[in-house]
């Protein structure tokens, strides 16, 4: 089974290029992330036609997430976090996989900058609730994997230039701290289990060249609880969606069960 995530900056403007995506690569699911549409403008039908189904927390302009897949997903939700600010950044669903009903949960955190204001304050809560959350999630079923742009860079080796982001919402010290939080929860960061110190950038910005300088950043995740990382096969970040025209400023990551 391939699991794909892929924050696509807007779902209706990437159409073409998720279309091409999913007849090239095959993946059984795609997570995606920042749709940017309400759920009655997502294109179903589009999806539908490559037989994949669709399951939608979508909000006008902006955030949004879904999960489309080749396989019956259940128990969907979509109240995982409430959040004050009723945004949609979460949704989950269930997989059976091995005789093993596994948690699928797809998150799109919030960016937080500028630092010291309320989209800040707003980032730091919406962790500590996924957190709270996962803590939860994991009493009733231990087999979980968590995906999506965490908009957290995790290390030095995740940025191209980490000096120039000490005091960025995507890497600030307190915003890392909350990333291994979840991880000491019991999960792995599936890229760190399979490449030490190999180079992951997820995100290249459209300004400055960024894509051709390789001015990148590794902010989407799987992280995979400690029940199934051994039935993780391999992951990739798959860079040919990023290249090619109108992309998203993200690229996808993927995931191969065993």
């Amino acid at each position: 089974m391939l699991i794909s995530s892929w924050n696509v900056n807007s779902v209706r403007a990437r159409i073409e290029n998720i279309k091409s995506y999913l007849i090239k690569y095959k993946p059984d699911i795609l997570m995606m992330q920042e749709i940017k549409t309400e759920d009655i403008n997502f294109p179903y039908d589009d999806f539908s036609a490559l037989n994949y189904e669709s399951h939608v927390f979508g909000q006008k302009s902006y955030n949004g997430v879904a999960i489309i897949s080749k396989n019956k997903l259940k128990n969907i939700k979509t109240n995982l976090i409430k959040d004050k600010l009723k945004q949609s950044r979460i949704i989950s669903a269930e997989v059976e996989y091995k005789k093993k009903n596994i948690q699928l949960i797809n998150i799109y955190t919030p960016n937080g900058n500028p630092v010291d204001t309320e989209k800040y304050s707003y980032k730091i809560n919406w962790l500590n609730d996924l957190i709270k959350q996962l803590k939860s999630s994991f009493k009733k079923n231990p087999n979980i994997i968590l995906g999506g742009d965490f908009n957290i860079i995790p290390s030095a080796e995740d940025v191209y230039n980490p000096k120039g982001f000490e005091n960025d919402a995507l890497y600030r010290l307190e915003i890392r701290k909350k990333l291994r939080e979840i991880i000491n929860l019991g999960f792995n960061d599936t890229y760190r289990h399979f490449h030490e110190t190999k180079e992951g950038y997820t995100f290249w910005d459209y300004m400055r060249g960024a894509w051709q300088k390789n001015n990148g950043m590794r902010i989407d995740h799987f992280l995979v609880s400690n029940y199934i990382i051994d039935q993780i096969k391999s992951i990739n970040i798959n860079k040919d969606p990023r290249g090619r025209e109108k992309p998203s400023d993200h690229t996808p990551i993927e995931i191969k069960l065993a």
